[in-house]
């Protein structure tokens, strides 16, 4: 007799509201992955560099949490058990992203952004009715995330400043796993968008960060 147990619907949607009461309020379950940070020193930054990594970093925190929200709407919504695992996999690398950005805020002095837990609710529903789309297009909509997640860090890593090694090694790991998320959401089947919705995408990102850089 198999011992894997079947949830139900209305537990997986418990399941997914603590998950999400964890990702905006407290902290959620890691992979045990170590800190990239740990394996360098912390820099003598200037009052000016630290409020800039305080500040992209924030803008990265709040870019995991909506990470988060869009793979829990969509595991939600998946059809194809596989293609659920696979979003549940997910989530879980972008929980240690958002661990790594908390703790990395925590030593420069900074805090995470006042709308997070607004972002969280509005790229939950996204991530929801991109699952009910289909599992294809929640897979290609998972792939274009993640592209416009590494073009989006390409550019932290060439502001962050050159000296603060510890907030480039977490951004830099967050894009090599970004990148790898991508890869295997088109291998899984994903499926390429329409043009306007990558470009709604990149809209609605850049609302996104343009404030959480400052609130």
């Amino acid at each position: 007799m198999s011992s894997t147990r079947e949830y139900s619907f209305a537990d997986r949607l418990l399941m997914h509201f603590d998950q999400g009461l964890r990702t905006v309020l407290g902290r959620p379950p890691t992979t045990g992955r170590p800190n990239p940070a740990a394996a360098h020193a912390e820099a003598d930054l200037s009052e000016a560099e630290r409020q800039e990594s305080i500040r992209l970093i924030r803008v990265d925190h709040c870019g995991e949490v909506c990470a988060q929200a869009l793979y829990q709407g969509q595991a939600l919504t998946a059809r194809d058990p596989a293609v659920r695992q696979a979003m549940e996999q997910a989530s879980a690398e972008e929980n240690d992203h958002l661990a790594w950005c908390a703790e990395r805020l925590e030593e420069l002095g900074g805090r995470t952004s006042h709308l997070s837990p607004l972002f969280y609710l509005g790229s939950l529903a996204i991530g929801a009715a991109a699952g009910l789309a289909g599992d294809r297009w929640s897979l290609g909509f998972l792939a274009e995330t993640e592209n416009q997640v590494v073009r989006h860090l390409d550019g932290h890593l060439q502001r962050l400043p050159a000296q603060d090694a510890r907030s480039r090694a977490v951004v830099e790991q967050m894009r090599e796993d970004e990148g790898k998320h991508a890869s295997t959401a088109l291998a899984a089947g994903g499926a390429a968008l329409p043009t306007p919705i990558p470009q709604l995408m990149t809209a609605a990102s850049k609302v996104m960060t343009h404030t959480t850089y400052w609130l």
